[in-house]
């Protein structure tokens, strides 16, 4: 979903524009995506340097996730589709962690297609989890830094 506040730069309309036809594309691509059986779909909506864009923006973006999940969330319910989220969402604001938690939970059961929604994800934050990780492994002796390989 990168590219929706150069996409209303482009067309004379505020950022804000462009996020909201991003979510609109949202819609329209998982829509696609299940009648085309395709199982599996991963959208990366909020990458975590996404928080050095201006508060108002950051801000507006969360309030559009909040939306997304209010009024989309029974049509993905009715299609069977599972959601799940990857990237640490738990930054968020609490009341919008909670209606993330809700949204998992309300799909979990669902054994349709497998939507994917990378919140709060990045691929620097990951490698630095992964390390970290490893590394809490390998101090607990769980882990011999010496069977890691490519």
């Amino acid at each position: 979903m990168d590219g929706n506040g150069r996409w209303a730069k482009k067309r004379f309309l505020p950022r804000f524009a462009g996020h909201k036809a991003g979510v609109d594309a949202v819609r329209n691509v998982t829509r696609a995506a299940r009648a085309m059986g395709i199982e599996a779909l991963t959208l990366y909506a909020f990458s975590s340097e996404n928080w050095r864009r201006p508060a108002e923006e950051v801000s507006d973006l969360m309030g559009l996730l909040r939306h997304f999940i209010r009024s989309d969330l029974d049509e993905l319910t009715r299609e069977n589709v599972r959601l799940r989220v990857i990237g640490d969402y738990h930054a968020f604001s609490p009341d919008l962690v909670a209606m993330v938690d809700d949204a998992i939970a309300r799909t979990a059961a669902n054994t349709g297609p497998l939507l994917a929604i990378a919140l709060n994800y990045g691929a620097h934050a990951e490698l630095v989890l992964a390390a970290r990780r490893l590394a809490e492994r390998a101090r607990d002796g769980v882990l011999d830094p010496a069977s890691i390989d490519a």
